[in-house]
């Protein structure tokens, strides 16, 4: 079931806005829809299911969060424990950018930057669990926190007219494949293509089904740093066996000049994640995909989750461009 808050409670994600994109649509050569999660009160989808969890956790009386975070599930947790009155402690990687500490702070969270990647951060958030007995807010691996997510596909149904023939959305730690999975089941649309875009360098997903089990990466290289888990959930590779789930990898570079040609294109500021699920309808991936056989042609309409712009601004777009030799 997706995540239904209590009666007289709402829920601390919108209904985001699914529009069409004509820009897109040119570029994939087929309908194009947005799911905007960019415009959640946080910036991400991640409110959704984290929100839901530390709503589940507050009725149990916990007295304190922790959340390990790249930024935007720390911001969900953040946001969601200001509205519960719950204090929040967000264990941070070194690569996490100032502005997204000081939206935490502002929200009133305590931030410790812990390691280089995230799951340094996550055996830290881990140990405080053990020795202050705090609540841990997973940012990925929950049933709880894919419940939450399960939302976004309802609003989906709810909205289109038909069902889309494909959903493509950026993985990290697969806790929104696992959100959208579950949501597709919910509302009867199982057998929907699911295609799963990574970065190489934060493609623990794609290695995991390459292999056939679990594979954690030497390091996370991409400069997608909230794609950064060295280990996608076990849950992910599941979703992979049970729907139809196509991994797909793209370069830094194209993540990069996707982020551009959307703030171009839409006029909306994305981060690299979200770049990596647009640059496979803005590079040709798709018709791609068509001529292997692996999605039908044609298509009648595909959607794709623009799942956040909460760790972005104008100059760390141009400074990822000048490190990637971008002009």
């Amino acid at each position: 079931m997706a995540a239904q808050p209590s009666r007289g409670q709402k829920p601390f994600h919108i209904v985001s806005p699914v529009l069409e994109s004509l820009p897109l649509s040119r570029a994939a050569g087929t309908k194009v829809y947005m799911k905007l999660e960019n415009v959640q009160p946080t910036g991400s989808f991640k409110i959704r299911g984290i929100g839901h969890l530390c709503r589940e956790a507050a009725k149990k009386g916990c007295s304190h969060f922790v959340c390990s975070s790249g930024g935007s599930a720390g911001l969900a947790a953040a946001y969601a424990g200001q509205k519960l009155g719950v204090p929040v402690t967000v264990v941070v990687p070194s690569s996490t950018g100032p502005d997204t500490v000081r939206r935490l702070q502002e929200m009133g969270a305590e931030v410790e930057v812990s390691g280089q990647v995230w799951d340094d951060a996550n055996r830290r958030a881990l140990e405080l669990v053990e020795t202050k007995g705090w609540v841990s807010i997973p940012p990925f691996d929950h049933p709880l926190v894919w419940q939450g997510h399960a939302s976004l596909v309802q609003e989906l149904k709810d909205a289109l007219d038909t069902k889309p023939d494909a959903i493509v959305l950026a993985v990290g730690g697969g806790g929104l494949l696992a959100g959208v999975v579950a949501g597709l089941r919910q509302v009867g649309w199982q057998d929907t293509p699911i295609i799963a875009v990574e970065t190489w360098g934060a493609h623990s997903f794609h290695a995991a089904l390459e292999a056939g089990r679990l594979i954690t990466l030497p390091d996370i290289t991409s400069v997608a740093k909230c794609l950064g888990a060295k280990t996608v959930a076990a849950r992910a590779l599941e979703c992979a066996r049970e729907c139809q789930v196509i991994s797909q990898v793209v370069e830094d570079a194209d993540a990069v000049r996707a982020v551009e040609q959307f703030l171009e294109d839409e006029r909306m500021l994305v981060q690299p994640a979200c770049g990596a699920a647009l640059a496979l309808l803005y590079t040709g991936r798709l018709q791609r995909l068509q001529r292997e056989g692996r999605l039908r042609a044609p298509l009648g309409s595909v959607v794709v989750v623009v799942c956040g712009g909460s760790s972005i601004r104008p100059a760390q777009l141009r400074a990822l461009k000048d490190q990637l030799g971008l002009e």
